[in-house]
């Protein structure tokens, strides 16, 4: 009897061996192009643009496409606003800072850049596998959908430029001042005396 069940992890052990394996094959790769922040997105955009063309030519899969948007609508959202919302944080007493005298905190994302490359880059490929599937292709006239996704986005978008302008909070770092710090030389480092 033992046997048998002996025989069977035996069976289960290679699939699970190179399920981890490969996991963390998929996992240090990942972890190498996090500084590459240009290469990743240059290689979203690639993926962005197989899906569109293959939407374009099998004419068709609107309603993935539509929920391909609306998802990239809500990680947008996360990627623009602060993990700690200002509205709820100033009913506790404390608040972002709008005086040069205020504490300074720094802008930390909902959703942090690398998440929502990684969710991006996936959710592209995921959609792109679901136009092989002619379940997931739902007639429907996409023009109205085109139409309400656009208006979807400027309402959400407004309210959030909205969010920032009260806020006094850009979530870019284009712009903003930089401060290099202490710069050490041989001189100040105590090697050297005059």
């Amino acid at each position: 009897m033992e046997s048998v069940g002996g025989e069977g992890a035996a069976a289960i052990s290679p699939v699970a061996k190179w399920r981890d394996d490969f996991s963390r094959a998929f996992q240090y790769y990942l972890d190498r192009s996090t500084p590459h922040a240009v290469e990743r997105w240059m290689g979203t955009l690639v993926a962005a643009l197989i899906y569109v063309l293959r939407v374009y030519y099998v004419q068709g899969f609107y309603v993935v496409s539509y929920g391909l948007g609306i998802y990239i609508l809500n990680l947008l959202i996360g990627f623009l606003s602060p993990k700690v919302d200002p509205e709820l944080e100033s009913l506790d007493g404390a608040s972002l800072p709008t005086k040069g005298s205020d504490e300074f905190k720094p802008f930390i994302r909902r959703l942090p850049e690398f998440k929502f490359w990684y969710a991006i880059t996936k959710a592209f490929c995921v959609a792109f596998l679901m136009t092989f599937f002619s379940m997931f292709d739902v007639p429907v006239f996409w023009p109205i959908l085109l139409c309400y996704w656009i208006v979807l986005f400027v309402l959400t978008m407004k309210r959030q430029i909205l969010h920032m302008m009260k806020y006094k909070y850009v979530p870019f770092n284009i712009g903003k001042q930089k401060y290099g710090g202490k710069k050490s030389s041989a001189g100040s480092s105590g090697l050297s005396r005059d």
